[in-house]
């Protein structure tokens, strides 16, 4: 799960660029990637406005041009990226290290927490007064976005410590979903790890994915469990609780398992779904640890609602043997970095030491609202077989200003690590992973891939310079080696800097799992 951090404020955005219908911008001999998975091939493209107007073999006649020339000079022209799992609010961030690595689209509404229109109360708090702002407003990167199921519970007033919400609660939860999805939301997404998810049960989620079906839409889950043990389990949950809709697993991970062996199991598991007729997906991202707030290691009784002091009054000693076990199955207290103040760089293990305590005891001390931090407790072997499958999208589970380095260096890493050092898979299939496989899972008709009249959000890059450069320590250095990024047909991202504020809302078509702008 990523949490927004401070980040550039939009008032620091320059003015938003918006296309001319005469504007035209070729892209002479590049070798273009676009998006299918298709070898490459050499091209001449022509943008106009915001979409792609000509793909064509390169030809001489290109010098009687008119408009902006870019000469490829042997690099890739690839769609914008897709990230399918983001968090942050673009009304109060720039996603300018997004856009460094090539992220031309965010999806929000992630981990069944929505963006809302804040400090305000009635209709602002529903996520169709936060579109409208998002729509009027200069946003410098694509965003579409997702109805929040624990949002969703917050906005009809079902309080978090309700496990089974009455009938009444349950109509009022679907026609407030219903009323999302008119207005352009794509789907709905769980955070059964967390409050309060984690106290919903299947028949809830269940009369929601009812919901979502009626609009072709997607749910996408932080399913109820990542452990290597039930994991099979909470994708089966997942699955039951979506269709007909169509189930896809946010940040798909294993918890405590090892091996290439592992991760085979589990992708045969999925797809013997699939061959079920059951269209499901999952997005991963190239790091070893997640991150996400210190209350995913507090046992439910002692998260909120529940009142955590009378929590210490009487069960102090069986919360801190939960917390010590707890800890030392997830790597210990070394395999947990704090991302946020005053531990900020610190593992538990050294915050503990410097306050004199045991790190069982420390927890317990600071309680499950402490802050967030980087969690390192996945297997290299495993993930990577994870990431290499045909279904697995690549995404972020980042926000501008979070420490951890996949809000700045996903994309990049993705391709200096996985195809160009160690060749793991083709670039083509790389870019697919990226672009045209994210566009599949949320139905962007025209994003994803490059061809004739579909929307101009382009890379150019040469794979030989792209470098991931943020680092736990550093997590906001931003990517090096892309050196234009195209959003509707602006350049958004050149030469090392946002150059230009182009971003729309998108908003799903009813009842057909399109989009439109």
């Amino acid at each position: 799960m990523g949490c927004a951090g401070a980040a550039a404020a939009l008032s620091t955005l320059p003015a938003v660029a918006k296309p001319q219908g005469d504007a035209r911008i070729l892209f002479r001999e590049v070798r273009l990637v676009d998006g299918t998975g298709v070898p490459s091939r050499l091209a001449d493209v022509i943008v106009q406005g915001d979409r792609i107007a000509t793909i064509a073999p390169p030809s001489a006649r290109s010098s009687n041009f008119r408009g902006r020339r870019i000469e490829g000079e042997g690099r890739i022209l690839a769609p914008g990226f897709i990230d399918t799992h983001a968090h942050g609010d673009p009304l109060e961030q720039s996603f300018e290290p997004f856009l460094a690595m090539g992220v031309t689209t965010v999806v929000l509404g992630q981990d069944g927490s929505g963006p809302r229109v804040v400090g305000r109360s009635g209709p602002n708090r529903d996520l169709r007064s936060w579109m409208k702002a998002v729509e009027t407003a200069g946003i410098d990167i694509n965003v579409a976005t997702l109805s929040s199921h624990g949002t969703l519970r917050r906005v009809v007033d079902i309080p978090d410590s309700v496990r089974r919400p009455d009938a009444d609660g349950l109509q009022r939860m679907a026609a407030q979903l219903d009323a999302e999805l008119r207005a352009g939301s794509y789907g709905l997404s769980y955070g059964l790890e967390y409050v309060p998810g984690i106290y919903s049960e299947t028949a809830e989620l269940t009369r929601l994915g009812q919901v979502v079906s009626r609009y072709g839409g997607v749910v996408m889950s932080h399913m109820r469990s990542e452990d290597d043990d039930i994991i099979d389990r909470s994708i089966e949950e997942l699955i039951a609780s979506s269709l007909p809709a169509r189930p896809h697993i946010s940040h798909l991970k294993v918890i405590y398992g090892k091996g290439e062996k592992r991760a085979r199991q589990l992708l045969d598991f999925m797809a013997e779904k699939r061959r079920q007729g059951i269209d499901l997906t999952a997005d991963a991202y190239p790091y070893l640890a997640g991150y996400t707030g210190v209350a995913i290691l507090f046992p439910q009784w002692a998260l909120p609602p529940t009142d955590y002091g009378k929590v210490l009054a009487e069960r102090r000693q069986e919360l801190r043997d939960y917390l010590g076990k707890r800890m030392i199955k997830r790597g210990g207290p070394g395999a947990l970095l704090f991302g946020t103040k005053p531990y900020v760089g610190k593992t538990v293990e050294q915050a503990a030491a410097e306050a004199g305590m045991h790190f069982a005891d420390f927890l317990v001390q600071i309680g499950p609202g402490a802050g967030a931090g980087a969690h390192f407790t996945m297997d290299e072997k495993l993930q990577d077989t994870l990431l290499l499958d045909p279904f697995v999208a690549i995404a972020t589970d980042g926000a501008p200003g979070i420490r951890h380095p996949r809000s700045a260096g996903t994309y990049a890493k993705w391709i200096e690590e996985f195809v160009v050092k160690r060749r793991l898979l083709p670039m083509e299939e790389a870019i697919r992973k990226a672009s045209g496989l994210p566009a599949h899972i949320m139905r962007f008709a025209d994003r994803g891939v490059i061809k004739v009249g579909a929307k101009a959000d382009l890379n150019l890059f040469d794979p030989a310079k792209i470098r991931a450069r943020s680092t736990y320590a550093d997590p906001g250095l931003l990517a090096e080696g892309f050196d234009l990024v195209m959003v509707n047909g602006v350049p958004a991202f050149e030469g090392g800097h946002r150059i230009g504020v182009a971003g729309r809302l998108l908003r799903a078509t009813a009842r057909s799992g399109g989009r439109k702008v």
